[in-house]
């Protein structure tokens, strides 16, 4: 890794990775403030849910009704506004960190310092990697930190089910993102990285959430990484956490590796 490019880049990314993260920390707490009026109101909001279709309440996280607290906020929350939120950072970062300063010939200047595009690579990889882990971490703070000060003891919560959703949230961003790090990679043309990478992202989700709507369709999510993220069944204890973790992972840790490679013998525009 390059450290000196490593802060730098950090240093220039920083606000627009704590925007997204204060972005997902507002939601998140938001959810938290209107539960309790909703739980109030518990028999007749969970009489409307019933009266909806049931591909419609599978395809946003409702299947399980209201619930409790945890059940609300993967329906709520992590079945629709946090999968828009991290998938636009993903490709948004992935495509600045590599394709954008190639197009924009700042990539030149880069590489004619003393180092190699294999630890340029990498370090931009983990700058993206950690942006994630911030938004991740400051998301997680946000909802442990809400609960006890807007909630209190008055709701029972599973914490450690909701440190398992941000992990596998975490795990599977970090594997949307090593796909968009390698469209990016390939790519000297800023616009193509980011409609490549922002269209099969869009193809994946469209994808999870068509296969959702009935059993006919369901087959689709078999093609689909958001298929692997189940906010209801790991709130509910019903998720494979360890075998999805690995997948994800390994998905992840893969298309950064390839990104890499590519990376180190492509030609570059002078």
């Amino acid at each position: 890794m390059n450290l000196a490019l490593y802060k730098q880049m950090m240093k220039t990314n920083m606000k627009g990775i704590m925007s997204y993260a204060m972005g997902s920390a507002f939601y998140i707490l938001l959810i938290l403030g209107i539960y309790p009026s909703m739980a109030g109101n518990a028999e007749d909001i969970e009489k409307l849910i019933k009266s909806m279709p049931e591909g419609f309440l599978n395809a946003f996280g409702f299947e399980n009704g209201l619930g409790n607290l945890e059940d609300f906020m993967s329906g709520e929350y992590y079945g629709l506004i946090f999968i828009v939120i991290l998938s636009i950072f993903s490709v948004m970062l992935s495509t600045k960190l590599l394709a954008k300063l190639v197009d924009q010939g700042s990539m030149a200047y880069i590489l004619s310092t003393p180092t190699t595009r294999g630890k340029v690579a990498f370090t931009q990889a983990s700058v993206l990697t950690t942006g994630l882990f911030v938004i991740m971490a400051v998301t997680t703070i946000a909802g442990l930190a809400g609960y006890h000060l807007m909630l209190g003891d008055e709701y029972d919560f599973n914490m450690s089910r909701f440190l398992m959703l941000n992990l596998l949230g975490f795990l599977l961003f970090f594997a949307v993102s090593g796909i968009s790090f390698l469209f990016s990679a390939i790519s000297n043309d800023e616009k193509r990285a980011l409609g490549l990478s922002g269209g099969i992202t869009f193809l994946f989700f469209s994808l999870d959430l068509i296969g959702k709507l009935s059993e006919k369709t369901e087959w689709l999510r078999n093609i689909s990484i958001f298929s692997l993220f189940r906010p209801s069944d790991i709130v509910n204890g019903n998720a494979n956490i360890a075998e999805v973790s690995l997948i994800l992972f390994t998905i992840g840790s893969a298309a950064f590796l390839i990104s890499i490679l590519i990376f180190k013998t492509r030609d570059l525009p002078l």
